[in-house]
């Protein structure tokens, strides 16, 4: 039930507003006008019997929030954990002691336009727009925790947020004179591991760490696949398992160790894709390929399907890109791929 006092001081008349209703903490507010008082008393005592208040906002920090939210079970069991927790601690630098009520689209949107333009020593941006995207997704998963779980929210306010816009990711493949220099070289690595996992993501356009990653348990010789169970997405994926990659993993089974079930086996403590970076770096040089990842082996595999005449949805099977967006982004074709395209056109119609 609301209350108002009438306070006069220095000539000055105010209207003290108290409201207490059973199950939700005391509320007070001022106004100078009698009419706005019992406006807002009306209000917000609506509000709270039809539970659409959240004075919850104005009593806790964005601070509070982040830590409940990144202590949650649900929270801690999604695979990128380390990547989201990374994210939400940098914006728990930002709104730490900030009221969740503070937290506005405005704020936001200050934020999101430096983290676009922040550059390094060289000049350079720092990041991109998908990497600006992911962490507005952290920051807009952590405050949807607070209005759907705490109930400290009435709304995100990121929802109101523009994203950066996507660039159009790196059209990188490797040519025909290129992969062979290159899996050269990888012969000629004294790495056991380098060949082996060059093979094995060419071969199946898998990611780093789920070819890093393989299990013995997960690969089927007689069936010739690789079933991944656990993957970027959460679906589980089937792998083909053919040519160089078949042989090379059966040679590899016969003389592996009965209490490691890890198909690469390096140290515990090194992450996998560490261990094996230098020869990697190393055969890159010596084949004189330049400006090229690992991850684009991945885009190798999707544009050599491509070219090969495999429909998008067959690739996205063996990739396991959930939409065709995303797919685009790694099958460009080749300049010679589409003047061959071009002289069957032109032949189909007679022009040639």
């Amino acid at each position: 039930m609301a209350t108002i006092e009438k306070r006069t001081a220095d000539g000055k008349t105010t209207y003290r507003v108290k409201i207490r209703l059973r199950g939700y903490p005391s509320e007070s507010a001022t106004f100078e006008r009698m009419s706005d008082a019992k406006a807002w008393a009306q209000k917000i005592e609506s509000d709270m019997r039809a539970g659409r208040y959240f004075g919850e906002a104005k009593r806790h920090t964005f601070g509070e929030l982040a830590d409940k939210y990144l202590a949650d079970r649900e929270t801690m069991r999604l695979r990128s954990f380390s990547d989201r927790k990374r994210q939400v601690t940098f914006w728990r630098g930002v709104f730490g002691d900030h009221l969740l009520h503070d937290v506005t689209p405005a704020r936001i949107s200050t934020e999101r336009d430096k983290l676009l333009e922040e550059v390094d020593a060289d000049g350079e941006r720092r990041r991109d727009g998908p990497t600006v995207t992911r962490y507005l997704a952290a920051l807009s998963a952590c405050l949807s925790y607070g209005v759907e779980s705490l109930q400290w929210l009435e709304s995100n306010p990121c929802r109101r947020i523009k994203k950066p816009s996507e660039n159009q990711g790196r059209v990188r493949f490797l040519s025909d004179d290129e992969r062979d220099r290159l899996l050269a070289a990888c012969r000629a690595s004294a790495d056991p591991h380098l060949l082996l996992a060059v093979i094995l993501s060419l071969t199946t356009g898998a990611r780093q760490g789920e070819v890093m990653g393989l299990r013995w348990s997960q690969v089927d010789f007689q069936r010739r696949v690789i079933t991944l169970h656990e993957t970027k997405n959460g679906d589980r994926r089937a792998l083909p398992l053919a040519g160089e990659a078949f042989t090379l993993l059966l040679e590899r089974s016969k003389v592996r160790p009965l209490h490691d079930d890890r198909v690469f086996l390096i140290e515990r403590r090194q992450r996998p894709f560490a261990a094996i970076r230098p020869a990697w770096e190393a055969a890159l040089e010596a084949a004189g390929v330049k400006d090229f990842h690992w991850h684009d082996i991945r885009h190798t595999a999707a544009s050599y399907l491509t070219m090969a005449g495999v429909s998008p949805t067959e690739i996205a099977r063996v990739t396991g890109h959930r939409t065709m967006q995303m797919l685009a982004r790694y099958s460009h074709l080749s300049d010679e791929h589409v003047v061959k395209l071009g002289d069957l056109l032109a032949q189909r119609m007679g022009l040639n």
